[in-house]
């Protein structure tokens, strides 16, 4: 029995020196960078190529397909891009499908999540642009509330709006100014607005948008933005037409 016990005792003795903490010791940091670039192509692993074909082809089959042109690079940018140009362009253009016309469209920066490439664009291409499940959505703001909206934009140095939309803030986030085509924003007027429902939710620094009234949300996939973006492309492509945006002074920056 004793021997039992002091077997037990040595045990139990091990499993607690066992799991007492460790105190180790960084020694050294080793590190080195590999460059992928067109060297590996010199010597193709065959093996590895026969492999990846099959999944190839089923990628290729499913984000290859054209969508449509795009007239040069563009990329999304504060205060103002081409690309947050567009997008926000896009929601106002889409609207009508939903027997909707509002004249303001707000697309956030951050999520746009890739540049287009001059050229041929793909529905990977759009996928890459708008990867969230991000819907097309509707609300009404007040003049006063449109223009804590803006200050909001404002102080976030600038976001994507539509066509017909002059801000003009300081370098330190403040609003100086703001007309929606051509016009002053009346406090109590109302303004029809089309956005994102990430953004409805009030994130992203919007949250006047959560002030909003008439809201309508629709929640099925097909009114995902990628398919908006993709609609707006094939559009085009149907008339001939390559998809075109620049800056053009929605939101200036004031000098001081």
């Amino acid at each position: 029995m004793k021997m039992k016990q002091l077997f037990l005792g040595s045990l139990a003795c091990l499993m607690m020196a066992s799991c007492a903490p460790k105190h180790y010791r960084l020694v050294s940091v080793d590190r080195s960078r590999i460059i992928v670039d067109s060297r590996y192509d010199l010597n193709p692993d065959q093996a590895a190529a026969d492999f990846l074909a099959p999944y190839k082809r089923v990628n290729d089959s499913i984000m290859g397909p054209l969508m449509g042109r795009v007239a040069h690079n563009m990329h999304p940018d504060r205060p103002e891009s081409d690309l947050t140009n567009l997008l926000s362009d896009i929601l106002v253009w889409a609207a009508k499908d939903y027997g909707e016309e509002p004249v303001l469209g707000v697309y956030n920066r951050g999520g746009i999540r890739a540049d287009l490439t001059k050229g041929d664009v793909t529905y990977g291409d759009i996928l890459d642009i708008a990867p969230f499940e991000n819907k097309i959505c509707f609300v009404t703001l007040t003049g006063e509330q449109l223009l804590e909206l803006f200050d909001q934009i404002a102080k976030k140095g600038g976001e994507g709006v539509s066509r017909g939309t002059e801000l003009v803030i300081t370098k330190d986030g403040q609003l100086v100014s703001a007309r929606l085509h051509g016009k002053e924003i009346e406090p109590t007027a109302e303004y029809r607005i089309t956005t994102v429902n990430y953004l409805l939710e009030g994130n992203d620094g919007m949250a006047a948008f959560v002030k909003g009234f008439n809201k309508v949300s629709p929640s099925d996939a097909s009114n995902n933005t990628r398919y908006l973006i993709m609609n707006y492309f094939r559009d085009k492509q149907s008339r001939g037409e390559v998809v075109d945006a620049k800056v053009e002074g929605r939101i200036i920056v004031k000098n001081e």
